[in-house]
């Protein structure tokens, strides 16, 4: 959750908070972090140049999570959350070596929520094949208890899928059956959607998995988490901005408009503008 050296005199209560995705996905932790403190402020970053990132080296997908916190880092952030499974999944360990400032991943939070979930032991995992390929939600888990049974399915399809809008189409909706079949078949009792894209169709999961699975979504897991880290750490900001606030800032590395477009359709928050970044600069 932590660099191994914070240094405390960079911490500062009004801050803002950086968080970053491959590209939309993360919106869905930035909506969660919005609705459960939202006296804070954001920078977002999303990587729309060269996302997906799963089908994507761990060498490549560390260094752009270095560049990536180095920009976010020109704001002066007083934390920064990897809204990434993939970047949590293979870049996690390199970035709290080097960073100085409290750092939070989206994998963590999400196992926890699973094991505190399960009543049968058998977990599935869907993410992205650097994701699942890492196993590093099944580590998270066993670590706690070695009885569970974690089953992966890499789901390469649906960020593409949802990068292009197509939440709520029949073409989504025959691609997860055709993925989701084989857990159903092995009696899973949780599912975690274990990509921040995928909570933005959840409600194909959710009707494909049936009632008796519960979905964990790791957006809300980890925004419930960082407040819990804030408030540890004294650096929740208590003081709501007023209209007007420049509150909530978003960069992309490419197609900008695109992206503004669908951020309304996920914040519903009138998010007016967001600034492409050449990010290979930094």
């Amino acid at each position: 959750m932590a660099g191994k050296q914070i240094n405390r005199s960079l911490l500062k209560k009004d801050a803002p908070i950086g968080v970053f995705d491959s590209g939309v996905g993360g919106l869905t932790v930035a909506r969660e972090i919005i609705r459960q403190i939202p006296n804070e402020k954001i920078i977002y970053f999303g990587d729309t140049a060269r996302v997906p990132y799963g089908s994507k080296s761990k060498e490549t997908v560390t260094r752009f999570s270095e560049q990536i916190v180095r920009f976010l880092r020109t704001f002066q952030v007083k934390t920064i959350v990897v809204a990434c499974n993939t970047a949590s999944a293979c870049a996690l360990d390199a970035l709290e070596r080097d960073i100085d400032i409290p750092i939070i991943d989206v994998v963590k939070p999400g196992a926890k929520a699973a094991w505190e979930a399960t009543r049968n032991g058998r977990i599935g995992v869907i993410g992205t094949e650097a994701t699942i390929g890492s196993q590093i939600y099944t580590k998270y888990i066993q670590n706690l208890n070695r009885d569970i049974t974690i089953y992966g399915k890499a789901c390469p399809l649906f960020v593409p899928l949802v990068e292009e809008g197509l939440l709520e189409d029949p073409v989504t909706d025959e691609i997860a059956r055709r993925y989701l079949t084989e857990l159903i078949d092995i009696d899973i009792d949780t599912l975690i959607l274990g990509c921040t894209h995928y909570p933005l169709i959840r409600s194909t999961l959710g009707r494909i998995m049936g009632e008796g699975v519960r979905l964990v979504n790791p957006a809300y897991e980890t925004a419930r988490e960082l407040k819990e880290m804030l408030g540890q750490l004294d650096l929740l900001d208590e003081e709501p901005l007023g209209l007007g606030s420049n509150r909530y800032q978003f960069y992309v590395s490419d197609k900008a408009e695109k992206f503004v477009h669908f951020a309304n359709s996920i914040i519903k928050y009138g998010i007016l503008s967001a600034k492409a970044v050449n990010i290979e600069e930094y």
